[in-house]
């Protein structure tokens, strides 16, 4: 199990990324968050959160919300350069509207 610690722990390394909150849902009580990577820390995402108190839903080993239920993350948006070539190629998939991703159907709702 991962762990954020403070930076001058021996043997700690830099963990870092941006967020935004697209949408909130009060009677939920879920926020759809945007995530962009600097760093790609063990479980860096979910620990992150779950640090702040925002675990991520389904989440069952750093959070506690949606137990049972498949935990919500999502790379919808990959960016990468080819190997060879050195194009950067960029690919995107939204999750289908079926088990945890239910919550996703009406996107300004949830």
């Amino acid at each position: 199990m991962s762990k954020v610690v403070n930076k001058d722990k021996k043997n700690a390394k830099l963990a870092k990324l941006d967020y935004e909150v697209v949408t909130y849902n009060e009677v939920k009580n879920l926020s759809l968050v945007k995530i962009n990577l600097h760093t790609g820390r063990h479980h860096q995402i979910r620990v992150q959160l779950s640090h702040f108190g925002h675990s991520i839903f389904g989440d069952q080993k750093y959070g506690t919300r949606g137990q049972g239920k498949q935990i919500a993350l999502w790379a919808y948006e990959l960016t990468i350069e080819h190997p060879i070539t050195k194009e950067e190629m960029t690919f995107k998939d939204l999750p289908e509207s079926i088990g945890t991703w239910c919550i996703l159907k009406d996107i300004n709702n949830f």
